[in-house]
């Protein structure tokens, strides 16, 4: 993980990176490759990123798209 990162939560790791405008406009246009892009980028682990996505409701717990 980025020590910049470190003991932070994700909407402070999408803040600290300028990223959080970006992340809210691929929320809305429902955007997953964005959004997880995004995750990504701010050290977001992908257990993390699909509990994300599950709770927005871009993706269904049963039938995941990822």
């Amino acid at each position: 993980m980025n020590e910049k990162y470190k003991g932070t939560t994700v909407n402070e790791r999408l803040y600290l990176s300028g990223t959080l405008n970006n992340f809210d406009r691929a929320v809305e246009e429902k955007n997953i490759g964005e959004v997880t892009r995004i995750l990504k980028n701010v050290d977001v682990d992908d257990s993390s990123i699909k509990a994300i996505l599950e709770q927005m409701g871009l993706i269904d717990r049963e039938h995941p798209q990822l």
